[in-house]
């Protein structure tokens, strides 16, 4: 069996945005075995005595694949099996036990003290099971099973490469538990969930909370407080009627009537709000989020934050790490990425084929940079993957709805999931789709339904182009006509009788420039000597985008190397291939 270092990772409170204070991180040494027969559930290793079964230790939440899991190993394994034995602390006595975890590939199954407890599909998102009844005095155990079938490419996967090894911009697989997991103690009567809606124009924001166990004939009351650097802002009761309430709840004072208190990457100003549920006197739950008070919106052809024209630079992040794979090794590591990317002079993000981790975001509303959200695709289309991938996308949004940094949702990138969708009726219904269901459940933000190309309906006209050429960039982008006329990567920028329609226009993929600071080989889509042509290259590619009076921001592939793909501004390790004040005078022009 492995050795390796069973110090409990990844300690930090895992939703930023909903917390409460008594919970019990459940990362660390796991058992584990792999299920290449998949025999495990003939055999029933989800019994709790059935600690004979696994073979070996896994260091959660860090996948196989990754040198953090203990494990290492490249090699295709699809369905794989965790055990761990648990104690509820004493002081937990008399309230409900949630069992969370952050994010399983592909499809789970969980067994706690032998009973089937909860099936959840998709990769990306959390599921959460009340795991009471199940409970025992003493020793508890959790049984997950994950399948996660590599060749399948109608499942949403993102940048995990299909076959056994990574090759040009496909990366190691991750299966299995990536995100963290933890329990935690609720009372009956308890929030679900809540949706925190800003709206500037009117300094008011919108509180929707939602209550598990509730019965009208309970008699409770919900409390918010809002307060802004320590100072209380509004501080309200109200009777709870039903299972969902919502409020506006003004924002004004006596100083400066909420101005100068706007969220934006360069003034990222935070309120806190606490919700509490009540039963007279008695706090029945009680939970801690924040919020920024920000509007996205496009206003004569140009994305405006806060109603005032605003140029996006962004970066393309992969959210790859060397020893954690698609998990950071730590919190700092996800911040460290947040602040490198501001200091090259960006003021945003576009993550790439994967839903990140909930602190990543939080740092992104703490330290201020926009984030667009992208989900993970998969390859090919089929009636199955539109059940899978609409379900998925729904909880994605679900999620991550609060994050004030999110200015753009990106359902599908470059037809991945819809290759024929040029032809093919079904596919391009599908398209149209994912942009309508996002606006009808968050008309807040900016939608892209298709970003690079082949677009059916967006608020964005996006447009990937790795043409290295000064000259021809500043020629395709003088104009509108010929920016959304062109054929990057000779496809049309419209299908299925879409077209201009007066949106702004950005580049959201290009430069790709490959620069490798060792002898060691890698892939990129054009390749610098040394320092001094890595840097004429870069500006290049990035001063026609500011020049240009069409393209209204842009989006640079890419943030760090990945493996083999060596076109980042930093490498794999997070070391800037040049200084980063040099990177940051081309990113923004000054």
């Amino acid at each position: 069996m492995e050795q390796f270092d069973t110090t409990k990772p990844r300690s930090e409170y895992p939703r930023p945005q909903f917390i409460r204070k008594a919970w019990l991180s459940l990362n660390g040494a796991w058992d584990f075995s792999y299920d290449d027969q998949m025999v495990g559930e003939d055999e029933q290793w989800y019994r709790a005595d059935s600690a004979a079964s696994f073979s070996k230790k896994i260091n959660v939440p860090f996948a196989f694949q990754s040198k953090l899991s203990g494990i290492n190993d490249p090699s295709i394994h699809d369905v794989v099996w965790y055990r761990r034995t648990f104690e509820v602390p004493a002081d937990w006595q008399g309230r409900r036990v949630m069992l969370h975890f952050g994010a399983v590939d592909y499809l789970a199954k969980v067994w706690v003290n032998g009973q089937l407890m909860a099936v959840h599909e998709g990769g990306h998102t959390p599921f959460q099971v009340d795991i009471t009844s199940m409970l025992a005095e003493g020793g508890n155990v959790i049984v997950l099973r994950a399948e996660d079938f590599s060749r399948d490419v109608t499942l949403p996967r993102g940048k995990q490469y299909w076959l056994e090894n990574s090759a040009s911009i496909f990366y190691t697989r991750t299966t299995g538990i990536w995100q963290s997991v933890w329990l935690e103690p609720v009372a009956p009567v308890h929030l679900k969930k809540i949706k925190l809606t800003p709206d500037i124009d009117r300094n008011e924001i919108g509180v929707r909370a939602f209550f598990a166990g509730f019965n009208v004939s309970d008699e409770l009351k919900w409390q918010v407080t809002v307060s802004y650097q320590g100072k209380t802002i509004a501080d309200d009761q109200y009777v709870v009627k039903h299972a969902e309430e919502q409020r506006a709840i003004g924002l004004n004072d006596f100083t400066d009537h909420g101005l100068g208190r706007l969220w934006s990457p360069e003034h990222p100003n935070l309120y806190d709000v606490t919700l509490r549920l009540l039963r007279g006197q008695e706090v029945l739950d009680e939970v801690e989020s924040y919020f920024g008070m920000r509007k996205f919106s496009i206003e004569n052809g140009k994305v405006s934050l806060n109603n005032r024209p605003y140029y996006q630079r962004l970066v393309l992040d992969q959210g790859y790490f060397p020893e954690g794979i698609l998990t950071a090794p730590s919190d700092e590591a996800l911040k460290n990425d947040v602040e490198l990317a501001k200091a090259m002079g960006f003021n945003g993000l576009r993550k790439h084929q994967k839903t990140e981790d909930p602190r990543f975001l939080y740092w992104c509303d703490k330290l201020g940079m926009l984030a667009w959200s992208e989900a993970a695709n998969a390859y090919d289309y089929s009636e199955e993957y539109v059940r899978r991938f609409t379900k998925e996308w729904q909880e994605i949004i679900d999620r991550d709805y609060n994050h004030p940094s999110i200015v753009t949702w990106v359902p599908l990138n470059e037809s991945w999931g819809i290759p024929n969708v040029l032809i093919d009726r079904r596919q391009q219904q599908h398209g149209l789709a994912m942009y309508h269901l996002t606006k009808s459940l968050d008309d807040t933000r900016l939608v892209i339904n298709n970003d690079g190309w082949e677009q059916m309906s967006t608020d964005m006209v996006t447009i990937h182009d790795y043409e290295s050429r000064q000259e021809v960039l500043e020629e395709r982008y003088a104009t509108v006509d010929s920016a959304v006329q062109g054929m990057p990567c000779n496809r049309q920028i419209f299908v299925g009788g879409a077209a201009y329609q007066g949106q702004p226009v950005l580049v959201t993929e290009f430069g790709g420039i490959s620069f490798k600071k060792s002898e060691w080989e890698g892939w990129g889509y054009s390749g610098a000597e040394n320092e001094e042509d890595y840097l004429i290259k870069l500006n290049a590619v990035v001063s026609p985008m500011l020049a240009s009076q069409v393209v209204q921001g842009y989006c640079y592939t890419q943030l760090t190397d990945v493996e083999q793909e060596i076109n980042g501004l930093l490498t794999y390790d997070r070391q800037p291939k040049a200084p980063l004040e040099a990177i940051r005078k081309i990113i923004t022009g000054k």
